[in-house]
C-alpha cells in the first residue's frame, strides 16, 4: 500500500469512526432519556414519537433552521478558539454587547439599503472582536487565563448593556421592557421561503452563516495562519521553536473568534426583532460551547449538531401539551454532549491502537523475519 492510499484510507476510517461515535452517542442519549421518562411515569415511545412528529412539520423545521443559525455562529466562534486550545467562554457577553451597540446604531441612523445592513453587521463584528481582544491582551501581557477573564468580561458586558439601554441613553420604555429604537426597513434583512408549506420564513442571514462556515474551513485548512493556529494548538513550545509568534496568534485568534461572536444575534436582530431589548435571548454563547464539542470543532459537524440542538428546542414545545417537563430536553442535550465526548475518546483510542498495529505490521514486513526476531 502506497503512502497516498494509506493516507486516504486513514481519512476515510476517521470519518466513518466519527459517524459511528455520533450515532452511538445519540442512541445512548435516547436510551437514558427513555429511562428518565419511564421513571417519571411517561411513556418513552409516545413522548419521543410526538416530539418527532411535531418537529418535522414544515413550520417547525423552519423554526429549527432559524434556531440552528444562531447556534451555528456561536459554535463557530467557540471552535475558532478551541482549535488553538483557547477557551473563549465570553461569547455570550461578546454577542450581547455587539447586538446592543449595532442595534443602537441601526436605530439612530438611516442609511441606504445595503449599506445600512452591512454597516450594522460590521459594527457588530468590530464590537465583538474588541471585547474578545481584551481577553487576548490580558493573556499575553499579564498571563491571565482566558477562562477567568472571559467570564469576568461577561459580567462587565451585562452591566454596560444595562447602562446603555436606559431611556437616558439608547433605550426607550416599551411596556414592561426596555428596547432600542427600531431599525428602519433599509437595515432589515427579509426572510426566505426555502421550506415549502411553512408559514415561518427562514432568516435571510442563514446564508451569512454558510459563508462563515466555509470561510472558517478555508482559513484553518488552506492558509498559513490556519497551519500556525493548528500547530500552536497542538504544541505551543514546538510552534514557537519553529518561528511562530505565539502571543500574536493568541490575540489574532481571539479577535477573529470575537468577530464571529458579534454575528450571533444578527439573524434575529435584522430578520425578526429589529431592536435590542432586555428580553433578547441570552445563553447562546454557552450553548455554542456544547455544540462545538459535539461537532468536533468541524464546520460540517457543527451544522448537524446545531440542527440537532435546534430540533430538540423546537420539538420541546409539544411536551407542554403532553404535560411532560421541559427538563427532559435539557437532560437529552446534556447526555448527548457527555455521550459524544466519551464516544469520541473511545474512537480516538481505537484509531490510535489500530494505526500502531498497522505501522508495526509494515515495519515487520520491511525488516524481515530475522530482524523482526531481533527487534522482539
Amino acid at each position: 500500500m502506497t503512502a497516498r492510499s494509506s493516507a486516504r484510507s486513514d481519512r476515510l476510517n476517521a470519518v466513518l469512526l466519527a459517524i459511528v461515535a455520533a450515532v452511538v452517542a445519540l442512541v445512548i442519549a435516547v436510551a437514558i432519556t427513555s429511562v428518565v421518562l419511564a421513571v417519571t411515569d411517561h411513556n418513552p415511545f409516545d413522548t419521543l414519537k410526538s416530539m418527532l412528529d411535531y418537529g418535522v412539520k414544515p413550520t417547525q423545521l423552519a423554526t429549527t433552521v432559524n434556531a440552528a443559525t444562531t447556534y451555528y455562529l456561536s459554535a463557530i466562534a467557540v471552535a475558532i478558539a478551541f482549535r488553538m486550545n483557547l477557551f473563549n467562554i465570553g461569547v455570550d457577553g461578546q454577542y450581547q454587547l455587539a447586538a446592543i451597540v449595532a442595534a443602537a446604531f441601526g436605530g439612530q441612523f438611516a442609511l441606504p439599503a445595503g449599506l445600512h445592513q452591512v454597516a450594522i453587521i460590521v459594527i457588530a463584528m468590530l464590537v465583538g472582536s474588541f471585547w474578545a481582544g481584551i481577553i487576548g491582551v490580558l493573556k499575553v501581557t499579564r498571563g491571565v487565563s482566558e477562562v477567568i477573564s472571559s467570564i469576568m468580561l461577561n459580567f462587565i458586558a451585562t452591566a454596560i448593556i444595562g447602562y446603555l439601554i436606559l431611556p437616558s441613553h439608547f433605550g426607550k420604555q416599551s411596556g414592561n421592557d426596555l428596547t432600542t429604537k427600531p431599525i428602519s426597513s433599509s437595515g432589515r434583512v427579509g426572510g426566505v421561503d426555502i421550506i415549502p408549506g411553512s408559514s415561518t420564513k427562514v432568516y435571510g442571514l442563514v446564508f451569512l452563516a454558510v459563508v462563515v462556515g466555509i470561510g472558517f474551513q478555508l482559513l484553518v485548512s488552506r492558509t498559513r495562519f490556519g497551519f500556525d493556529l493548528r500547530a500552536t494548538g497542538r504544541s505551543t513550545s514546538a510552534a514557537q521553536a519553529s518561528g511562530v509568534n505565539v502571543k500574536r496568534m493568541v490575540v489574532v485568534t481571539l479577535l477573529i473568534s470575537g468577530a464571529v461572536a458579534g454575528l450571533v444575534n444578527m439573524p434575529v436582530l435584522l430578520g425578526e426583532a429589529h431592536n435590542y431589548s432586555l428580553s433578547t435571548p441570552s445563553g447562546i454563547g454557552f450553548t455554542g460551547i456544547a455544540i462545538a464539542l459535539l461537532g468536533r470543532n468541524n464546520p460540517l459537524g457543527i451544522v448537524f449538531a446545531s440542527l440537532l440542538w435546534g430540533f430538540l428546542d423546537t420539538s420541546s414545545n409539544i411536551l407542554q401539551i403532553s404535560s411532560v417537563p421541559d427538563s427532559v430536553v435539557s437532560i437529552t442535550e446534556g447526555v448527548v454532549v457527555l455521550s459524544a465526548v466519551i464516544a469520541y475518546e473511545l474512537v480516538r483510542r481505537y484509531a490510535l491502537a489500530r494505526q500502531q498495529r498497522r505501522v508495526g505490521r509494515e515495519l515487520a514486513q520491511q525488516t524481515g523475519p530475522a530482524d523482526a526476531e531481533e527487534l522482539q
